[in-house]
C-alpha cells in the first residue's frame, strides 16, 4: 500500500457555529442526517459537526481539492470501537477511485474552541 494523499483542516467552532446559525440549511447540505444526528436521535453538537465538516476540507484536500465534489458525497461515522470513519460514495467515490484509493484513514479532535481532522488515502 502506498500513500495517495493527506488532507487537513481545522475549523473554529464559533465560526462554525455563526456560520450555521447565518445560513438557513446550510448543515443539510453539509451532512447526510446519520451525520446529524446521534444514535438517540438528539441533534449532535456543533463541536462534533465542526470536527466532520473539518475531515471533510482534509478528504478533499487528500483528493486534491478537485472542484465538483459533492459535501454529502462523504460520510464521517464512528464505529462500535470509537474509531471514525469515512463512507463515500458519487462524487467522491469516482475521484478516489480515479487516483486508486483503497482505504481511508481519520483522525477527529476538538479542544479549546477549535475541531480538527486528518486524512490520509491509501491506495
Amino acid at each position: 500500500m502506498s500513500i495517495i494523499g493527506v488532507g487537513i483542516d481545522v475549523a473554529e467552532i464559533a465560526r462554525f457555529e455563526a456560520s450555521l446559525k447565518r445560513t438557513p440549511g446550510m448543515a443539510e447540505r453539509l451532512f447526510v442526517e446519520s451525520e446529524l444526528l446521534l444514535p438517540s436521535g438528539e441533534r449532535r453538537g456543533v463541536a462534533s459537526l465542526a470536527a466532520r465538516f473539518a475531515a471533510k476540507e482534509a478528504l478533499a484536500k487528500a483528493l486534491g481539492a478537485p472542484a465538483g465534489l459533492h459535501w454529502t458525497d462523504a460520510e464521517v461515522y464512528v464505529e462500535d470501537s470509537g474509531q471514525p470513519r469515512l463512507r463515500v460514495k458519487g462524487t467522491v467515490a469516482a475521484r478516489a477511485e480515479q487516483l486508486g484509493v483503497r482505504s481511508w484513514h481519520v483522525s477527529l479532535s476538538h479542544d479549546a474552541g477549535v475541531a480538527s481532522a486528518v486524512v490520509v488515502a491509501e491506495g
